[in-house]
């Protein structure tokens, strides 16, 4: 009925496809796909009577993923749909990457950080400092960014201590 409407269909029945029209009322089907996209529930298809390229650009930018104008023959929506699909496959994809490259690198940051700080204390190399930062993951049933966040947090509070008495 309406696009507002639209987005709490989508948010509640979860479907693999998102078809709209760019003319609803209260919420234009550009806002609603804008709405809808940070969630990656499903890719959207926009059909629209307009084919300026204002409107493709502010389609593109609402994260829509397919683009049909009026009218359009039954034969342009498998196509249409088919590469929707695979290129929502795609960012899920990439962004399932960039995720866990960033976990990464949060990780060797941390793990390098307590390193640091074990190898200061304790006066032994860094190799030994990652031995006991993996042992005690192991023993804990932690991960090694875990282990490596609570000795920088220890070394925080034990700073903190010293440097108010």
């Amino acid at each position: 009925g309406n696009g507002q409407d639209a987005c709490r269909q989508v948010r509640r029945h979860k479907p693999s496809l998102i078809i709209m029209d760019v003319a609803m009322p209260s919420m234009t089907g550009l806002e609603a796909a804008a709405s809808l996209s940070p969630d990656r529930i499903a890719p959207i298809i926009l059909l629209t009577a307009f084919s300026e390229d204002r409107m493709i650009q502010e389609a593109t930018q609402a994260g829509v993923l397919a683009y049909l104008v009026k009218p359009f023959r039954s034969q342009d929506l498998k196509p249409a749909i088919e590469i929707a699909m695979a290129r929502f496959r795609e960012l899920l994809a990439l962004e399932s990457e960039r995720d866990e490259l960033h976990e990464q690198i949060e990780t060797r940051r941390a793990v390098g950080h307590a390193k640091a700080i074990l190898v200061a204390r304790h006066d032994i190399t860094e190799r030994e400092a990652l031995r006991r930062i993996q042992a005690q993951g192991l023993a804990m049933s932690k991960t090694l960014r875990q282990i490596a966040e609570a000795i920088i947090l220890t070394e925080d509070l034990d700073r903190n201590v010293k440097g108010s008495v």
